[in-house]
């Protein structure tokens, strides 16, 4: 079982930027690939970005050049630097972590609004 716990949502004003944090917990040894995804009222489940473990990441097309993913291995975190926002960013952001290479855990979502 893994344990992930999100902070650093909020509201900020479009133009503005965010700073999303994920704490792993619990079997940590065994997570893959740990990332964000999102969620917005009435829309899909969205690939915000994720990171393997030697630290390569992959963006969603929609927040490239703007979001940045890190991880920290040794602190079993993930945080997501957010700037340049936009109103069509506002979304339940949640942590993901692969564990096994097939399980998923999710954190229980942080709310992001930005404001026009």
């Amino acid at each position: 079982q893994v344990q992930l716990v999100e902070s650093g949502g909020g509201l900020v004003q479009a133009g503005g930027s965010l700073r999303l944090s994920c704490a792993a917990s619990g079997n940590v040894g065994s997570i893959n690939t740990m990332g964000w995804y999102r969620r917005a009222p009435g829309k899909q489940r969205e690939l915000v970005a994720t990171i393997s473990t030697a630290g390569s990441p992959n963006y969603g097309e929609t927040v490239k050049g703007r979001f940045t993913i890190a991880r920290d291995n040794a602190k079993n975190t993930v945080v997501l630097q957010m700037n340049s926002l936009k109103p069509e960013d506002t979304a339940v952001y949640y942590c993901n972590a692969v564990v096994n290479w097939f399980q998923q855990y999710w954190g229980q979502g942080t709310q992001v609004t930005v404001s026009s």
